[in-house]
């Protein structure tokens, strides 16, 4: 029997917030393990553009395989990154004691070939926009 290859172009564009806003997202450490959180996923066919940190949010690119809706994979993405954070940087519960750190919040959009160097380009320029 032969995988078929998942053939679509189903990249869309994220942007998580940290819950009530604050600027968690400031610190090196703390993005390359929101970053690596994210890319646990990889294994399970998840594709991943360039992830941009804006302090008190992240923007980031994501191809979702095929069986998985937007929404689905979002609460998968903040799940698994909330989880990896709270483990490593046990101060945060300090700051978020019921377990959420990110916001009810969610935006997503579709991302064409046409306007995919657009979207890399403003999430690459995070930290200037918000620095």
């Amino acid at each position: 029997m032969t995988r078929k290859i998942d053939t679509r172009n189903n990249w869309v564009t994220l942007m998580f917030v940290c819950k009530c806003r604050y600027n968690c997202l400031r610190k090196q450490s703390v993005m390359n393990d929101c970053e690596a959180a994210f890319r646990e996923f990889e294994a399970q066919g998840f594709k991943f553009g360039p992830i941009g940190f804006g302090g008190n949010h992240t923007h980031f690119r994501v191809d979702v395989p095929k069986g998985y809706s937007i929404e689905v994979a979002e609460i998968m993405l903040k799940s698994r990154s909330s989880k990896r954070i709270f483990e490593i940087h046990p101060n945060f519960r300090k700051r978020y004691p019921r377990g959420s750190f990110w916001s009810g919040y969610e935006y997503h959009e579709s991302t064409g070939r046409k306007d995919i160097i657009a979207t890399d380009k403003y999430i690459l320029s995070q930290e200037k926009h918000h620095g």
